[in-house]
């Protein structure tokens, strides 16, 4: 989720402070590993001590922080009022980055492991109707917010796709909706019909979607017409560039220490910081988790990530540093 243009009357909603230095770490314990599809792990986690776990809302996700080097972020996919758990799943990808096949390998029943967060990047937001929109994995952000919407009263569906009915996780879950859920298995129906789904725009509609790129972008085509902040979609990888300046060096000043850095051309501005010292919190590295956001004082950030709104980049007060750098010549970070 690195750079994005989206088009217009389309936002990603995000619900963090940006510029956190600090935030919660907990160990946790593998209480239960379940397949809810085919390669897909399901993993309840639990504290040791059997204490609660803390608050959190539908869309949230945290970091799995594996070993040294390898950290994951996965969505929550549990029921925000069981205090006692979280539950995340987990698709092994061939060939990945070596992070599934960890969770699927060594996440073992009674396993203990370090989380970060919990963090929220695609809050739900009140509404009276909701459309959904899932593809594969990108289903497990949606289940607590399908939840959310029926506990509200809301008129909302969902459109489901995946390659095939048995990579589809979750399904049993989803049966008791009735037909306000519409699965689309491509193999036995094809693609996902966006040419009438979501349907006409409508002021009073929320538009959530998380899958694959392919499908985000066909989307984001399909709501383009709609009134901006009606789209909100969340990435599981980074777009492909989109951003038309070149790089080139520039000054950062860490506001907090008065220290002035130069950001060399191949050098990212979260790099260049935690060379000269400064405790930073990243996460991807890509542009998509929001974890290394940070407030900016001065300068015109040029922004390449995948979570930031039209609004919210015309309005420059935030960055995230692990992808994106500066237009002119000289940033200052509340660092």
């Amino acid at each position: 989720m690195t750079e994005q243009t989206l088009n217009r009357g389309v936002t990603t909603e995000r619900g963090q402070e940006p510029a956190a230095t600090a935030e919660l770490t907990l160990e946790l314990v593998v209480a239960q590993r379940q397949f809810p599809a085919r390669g897909v792990l399901a993993l309840t986690l639990r504290d040791p001590s059997g204490g609660e776990l803390p608050a959190w809302e539908p869309g949230a996700h945290m970091d799995l922080l594996l070993r040294e080097g390898l950290v994951r972020q996965y969505s929550l996919c549990s029921d925000p009022a069981d205090r006692s758990s979280w539950r995340i799943a987990v698709l092994r990808e061939e060939p990945g980055r070596g992070g599934s096949a960890h969770v699927h390998e060594q996440l073992t029943e009674g396993a203990r492991v370090r989380v970060r967060g919990p963090r929220n990047n695609f809050a739900l937001r009140p509404a009276p109707r909701y459309r959904f929109i899932a593809g594969g994995i990108g289903i497990t952000p949606i289940l607590p917010m399908v939840r959310a919407a029926e506990a509200a009263g809301a008129d909302w569906s969902l459109l489901y796709g995946g390659r095939t009915r048995a990579a589809m996780a979750f399904t049993d879950q989803l049966a008791r909706y009735g037909d306000r859920v519409r699965l689309v298995p491509q193999d036995e129906e094809g693609l996902l019909d966006l040419a009438s789904y979501p349907g006409e725009p409508r002021p009073d509609t929320l538009v959530y979607c998380c899958g694959p790129g392919p499908l985000l972008d066909a989307v984001e085509q399909v709501c383009a017409s709609w009134p901006p902040g009606s789209l909100n979609a969340e990435r599981f990888q980074p777009r492909s560039p989109l951003h038309d300046s070149a790089d080139h060096p520039f000054e950062v000043v860490l506001a907090r220490t008065g220290r002035t850095l130069t950001v060399p051309t191949h050098v990212s501005v979260l790099d260049a910081v935690r060379a000269a010292g400064t405790e930073v919190l990243f996460s991807c590295t890509e542009g998509t988790c929001g974890t290394c956001e940070t407030d900016v004082l001065e300068g015109t950030p040029d922004h390449r990530d995948s979570l930031l709104s039209e609004e919210e980049r015309a309005a420059g007060e935030s960055m995230m540093i692990c992808v994106s750098r500066c237009r002119g010549s000289r940033l200052v970070l509340d660092l």
